[in-house]
């Protein structure tokens, strides 16, 4: 995949910390520092990008997925949602 060492400017969502309220504090502190690590490398970890979309990805941590949009010649990453998967999140 591609790696950067220039750090990215990260923008979240007020939706995603609404969300992150809601969900168990271990997966919640897990998810933010996940969303955090995304400044240094957006490309890391178990990520796919979302089919039909120009800039948008998921990753994955556990049972949830984190969406965000990656603007490369901005250098900014916005995460947009968080979602736990279930049968219906696909």
């Amino acid at each position: 995949m591609m790696n950067s060492k220039q750090n990215w400017v990260l923008k979240i969502d007020p939706k995603v910390y609404k969300v992150l309220s809601k969900i168990p504090k271990e997966y919640a502190g897990k998810i933010l520092n996940t969303i955090k690590s995304f400044s240094a490398d957006p490309f890391t970890g178990d990520i796919e990008k979302i089919k039909e979309q120009e800039n948008s990805w998921r990753r994955r941590i556990g049972n949830y997925r984190i969406f965000y949009d990656i603007k490369m010649k901005e250098k900014i990453i916005e995460v947009t949602w968080i979602e736990r998967r279930t049968s219906k999140t696909y």
